[in-house]
């Protein structure tokens, strides 16, 4: 398996990011300020197993939840 850029596998603005994927800055209410550089800490969460797995097992990240032909993107289910 090939490692994603750092830049592709934290980038929360993919068109086809889960609906399911949680992290922190979500629930911060303000506009980005473009003088700060991004945290990129990558504290991600998956909304149906409430942990950085997901429920195939794999981890909840925007570089994987935003792949489509996951099983489980955007329904929980892996099967």
């Amino acid at each position: 398996m090939i490692a994603k850029p750092e830049r592709q596998r934290f980038d929360t603005s993919h068109p086809h990011l889960c609906s399911a994927l949680r992290w922190k800055g979500l629930f911060i209410d303000a506009e980005r300020d473009a003088t700060v550089p991004p945290s990129n800490d990558g504290l991600f969460w998956c909304m149906y197993t409430q942990t950085c797995i997901g429920p195939d097992g794999q981890l909840a990240e925007p570089g994987n939840c935003s792949n489509t032909a996951r099983k489980c993107h955007a329904t929980g289910k892996c099967g």
